[in-house]
């Protein structure tokens, strides 16, 4: 299978309470109209970005019940979703965040404990 921009990031399978986040271009010049070299955005302690993909959420313990043996022991796992949606802006800790580089781009996969906040664009 060819990875083009639709399905490159499709396989990818987030695990946890962590969320892989495409930073968002930071600007190049300050507010008073300076221009910033490239490592100066790199080295800020808080960084923004869109979520793209989103792991299963926190795993809750199963209950262990020896009472009916007959019964068929499947073990499905349950999850606590995580608050993050994809395609939400998030503000999150730079020091929480681990970053990879796939096909070219500069990702982020962060735990949702690092995430500060969340802005969502959502349709009334």
């Amino acid at each position: 299978m060819e990875l083009t921009a639709d399905n490159k990031l499709r396989n990818l399978i987030i695990i946890g309470d962590r969320v892989l986040i495409r930073p968002k271009k930071q600007a190049e010049k300050t507010a008073s109209g300076l221009y910033l070299p490239p490592g100066i955005q790199e080295k800020e302690k808080v960084r923004s970005g869109y979520i793209i993909k989103v792991g299963s959420g926190y795993p809750i313990p199963i209950p262990f019940e020896d009472d009916e043996p007959w019964k068929d022991n499947e073990e499905k796992v349950k999850y606590i979703p995580l608050q993050v949606e994809e395609g939400d802006l998030a503000i999150f800790l730079q020091r929480g965040a681990i970053e990879i580089m796939y096909g070219n781009e500069k990702l982020y996969i962060v735990p949702q404990s690092s995430i500060l906040m969340l802005e969502r664009d959502e349709i009334l």
